[in-house]
């Protein structure tokens, strides 16, 4: 009898270890993976870089009191099989949020965005300047995956950079998913703008994808008033089947690597590959990035003769078929209004 009550109370007793082990274990569990102190009752705020290991995410959550612990993170990571797939981003995390809420954010990419507007019209080098404004790139590393040879062969473009290629429009941004990420997205909306619609057309006009986004990004920087396009569209179609040159003040602008004021004489003789004046045919490739209208310009000109146009100082343009009535013009809008 007392040996069976022996056993009986060692059974017991190693029971009761197991629960009380249990209830340790759990109330720790609870401790490590439940909410992080509130500091101020601040919304806390995180950017995790591309390729940042699960431990360095672990790190920079713990610092920022995000969660409890760096060790109850990494095992739950690894439990959900998700500690090579956490993904880069700009993360806000609420006060209150568990460990799982945490990780599940991380896994899904549910970071900050950031709505960026692409003006048209702009140079590669201006969008580098704003995305950088915004820390989402690093402005050198963006311009010089624009020659990527590897990214030109991707995005199927004949040229020697992605310029004219990014398609100016609102975007979706977060922190962290890298420069050639948001050159991916933007060349892809290019290439959904300009689909075999658009290529067939070129090819009736007996000009490469290159040649229209090219006047295209002309048209973009000369254009105001959209019913304009296509009559500038039309003056440059005229120049290029003449052989005359093209005399596009932004192409000069574009060359220039440093400029303030207005153009010069002196500007208009600078021996760059981008001088339309100096130059006959098209520059080597796309001065800006164009909108769909301006590439719609481009493949459909208006039909007209006209040669010339100046600007009439109101955001519109006077057009003229010959040299005789354009220096009329200039002389009424341009050197008379200086005068």
């Amino acid at each position: 009898m007392s040996a069976t009550l022996s056993a009986t109370s060692r059974s017991q007793r190693a029971l009761a270890l197991c629960l009380c082990l249990l209830v340790g274990g759990g109330l720790a569990w609870y401790a490590l993976s439940g909410p992080a102190p509130s500091v101020n009752g601040a919304t806390r705020a995180v950017v995790i870089r591309p390729q940042t290991g699960a431990f360095d995410i672990a790190n920079a959550l713990k610092e920022a009191h995000v969660i409890r612990s760096r060790v109850a993170f990494l095992v739950v990571a690894v439990a959900r099989g998700t500690q090579r797939r956490l993904l880069a981003g700009e993360y806000e995390f609420a006060p209150g949020l568990s460990l799982l809420e945490v990780i599940r954010r991380i896994e899904q990419g549910r970071g900050l965005v950031n709505q960026v507007t692409i003006p048209e019209g702009y140079a590669a080098r201006q969008m580098a300047e704003l995305l950088q404004e915004k820390g989402l790139v690093d402005q050198d590393r963006f311009m010089s995956l624009l020659r990527d040879r590897r990214l030109l062969r991707q995005y199927n473009v004949d040229g020697e950079s992605l310029e004219g290629y990014l398609f100016p429009d609102t975007y979706r941004l977060v922190k962290g998913m890298g420069e050639e990420a948001i050159i991916e997205l933007m060349a892809h909306r290019f290439t959904e703008m300009f689909g075999s619609a658009e290529q067939a057309r070129a090819r009736e006009l007996k000009m490469s994808v290159a040649d229209i986004v090219t006047i295209a990004s002309l048209i973009e920087r000369e254009a105001m008033a959209d019913e304009e396009r296509p009559l500038i569209s039309a003056v440059f179609h005229n120049r290029l089947r003449l052989g005359m040159p093209l005399q596009s003040d932004p192409t000069v602008l574009y060359g220039l690597s440093r400029f303030s004021g207005k153009l010069t004489k002196a500007n208009l003789r600078a021996p760059s590959p981008y001088n339309t004046y100096l130059h006959r045919g098209l520059p080597p490739g796309p001065i800006a990035s164009p909108g769909r209208a301006s590439v719609m310009a481009a493949l459909y000109p208006a039909s007209s003769r006209y040669l010339y146009f100046v600007s009439k100082n109101d955001g519109t343009h006077v057009f003229s078929n010959t040299l005789r009535e354009h220096d009329a013009m200039v002389r009424r809008y341009q050197i008379g209004r200086a005068g």
